[in-house]
């Protein structure tokens, strides 16, 4: 934060919380408490205040609180940032912008445990670069099924591995004849309706 700060840099980073932390937004728990217990779901509150390590920071710095309660669970989190409260206010920094890392890191794992990206074992650097294409590709491929051919079906909002398991890991019969295949699904198959109506619209799509 000190290099960031000395050359200009602005920075956003979470903060691992301590008990000095949690003090300073005990106010906004007790207030996320009585919230979900009125509402019987989760609530939030935030506060943005000035604060400082006992010895290891040079200096007061911008932190935003988030004092959630979740189940009855209090989950309270933290950031630091160099942006001013003028700049960005507390709880958009905190939902809109620090939050989309996170989001971000999802579709990082997604790719790496769906599409097994992290199986890069092979002995050149070559063909450990190609797999990781095929793996890209394939997240590119599924992202576009996902958009286009499952909008507004229970699989707009899948994740890849749910996707493969449902409408593309299937026992099926093929016939293949000179002029097309054709894909026979059980009669059973409890996704039918889906599969069908994503090659429909995939099929506008490339027409």
């Amino acid at each position: 934060m000190a290099w960031c700060e000395a050359n200009r840099v602005d920075y956003l980073f979470g903060l691992a919380r301590n008990e000095r932390l949690e003090e300073a937004i005990k106010a906004e728990l007790l207030m996320a408490a009585v919230e979900s217990v009125r509402t019987g779901k989760s609530a939030r509150c935030f506060r943005d205040f000035m604060w400082s390590t006992l010895d290891s920071w040079s200096r007061n710095r911008r932190v935003i609180g988030k004092a959630e309660v979740t189940g009855g669970e209090a989950n309270p989190r933290f950031v630091v940032t160099s942006l001013k409260p003028a700049e960005v206010g507390g709880q958009y920094l905190y939902e809109r912008i620090y939050c989309a890392r996170g989001e971000m890191e999802n579709r990082i794992k997604e790719c790496q445990l769906d599409l097994f990206a992290d199986r890069t074992s092979t002995a050149t650097m070559r063909a450990n670069q190609l797999r990781l294409w095929f793996a890209s590709m394939a997240y590119v491929l599924l992202c576009a099924l996902r958009r286009i051919g499952l909008a507004h079906t229970q699989f707009a909002q899948a994740t890849c591995g749910t996707i493969r398991l449902k409408l593309l890991k299937l026992g099926a019969l093929v016939r293949i004849s000179v002029r097309r295949i054709k894909v026979a699904m059980a009669s059973a198959c409890p996704f039918q309706h889906e599969f069908s109506l994503a090659h429909a619209r995939l099929r506008n799509t490339a027409a």
